[in-house]
């Protein structure tokens, strides 16, 4: 038998072969294959992608020379054995360490850029994809990697926020900027001055009011949902404020107007 093949046996009684090696004391499970040569060959891959420097990473691209071998590793283990060749760390997920910030490899040509901060949530959550949407399950639910940066299900990339180096997949945290945080709530310029604006979907958009401050919007919001719950069986979100006191809260929910468009509306519904 070939070095660090182990044969096995599936219960309906299918032969196979599993595939490790041990590499600074760490052992490796590089996988299971139906046939010994493929077995062997991967082993001989691996050893040779941690013992031979002819395979790397280009910092620079974020490219790799995976598309380039005919290589029978999975791409994950790929990326996973060339980050603890270089930065001694053993991690199962396909990251690749740099100098204050990480490389997450979802294909040989997407990567996702993160801080270290977020290493090692990144280490034990597999990020997944459907379409343009990137999530991780966590706790049995599919959770989006942007509500890590308080960005909404909803919100929308240019709107909501933006990734001010222009690369959306530039994840760390210094190249995010939220600039909508709460629902209904839109920034708005005019007459060149800066504007909250807030606004409710009721068979069709209505709005709620333009504020000074996204604080005073997002209450408004607030108060048009509590209102609009006498007449209606949608469950709106409400938006929870951290930064003001209760009693601050309830003195700017008594003093913010609502619209009269909104409030003839309700009346009519009553």
């Amino acid at each position: 038998m070939a070095a660090g093949v182990y044969p096995s046996t599936k219960k309906d009684g299918t032969a196979y072969y599993r595939v490790s090696l041990t590499f600074q004391n760490k052992h490796i499970s590089l996988g299971s294959f139906s046939n010994e040569a493929d077995a062997a060959l991967v082993y001989q891959e691996a050893r040779e992608l941690l013992t031979d420097f002819k395979h790397f990473i280009d910092l620079d691209t974020a490219s790799t020379s995976f598309s380039r071998c005919k290589s029978l590793l999975s791409f994950d283990k790929f990326i996973t054995l060339l980050n603890f060749r270089d930065n001694h760390i053993y991690i199962k997920t396909p990251i690749y360490l740099c100098n204050k910030y990480f490389l997450y490899f979802l294909k040989p040509n997407t990567v996702l850029y993160f801080n270290v901060d977020d290493l090692f949530y990144y280490s034990n959550h597999r990020i997944l994809t459907k379409g343009n949407h990137l999530y991780v399950n966590d706790y049995g639910m599919q959770v989006s990697i942007l509500s890590r940066y308080g960005i909404k299900p909803y919100a929308i990339a240019g709107k909501d926020y933006i990734f001010r180096n222009q690369n959306y997949h530039d994840f760390r945290y210094e190249n995010i900027q939220v600039i909508n945080r709460y629902y209904g709530v839109s920034r708005i310029e005019r007459r060149g001055k800066i504007l909250y604006q807030s606004k409710i979907h009721i068979n069709g958009d209505y709005v709620i009011g333009n504020y000074s401050t996204e604080t005073a919007a997002a209450i408004a919001y607030n108060k048009a949902v509590d209102l609009l719950s006498a007449i209606s069986t949608t469950a709106y979100n409400q938006n929870y404020i951290e930064d003001i006191s209760p009693i601050e809260y309830a003195a700017s929910y008594n003093r913010i107007r609502i619209s009269k468009k909104l409030l003839h509306y309700i009346d009519l519904h009553s």
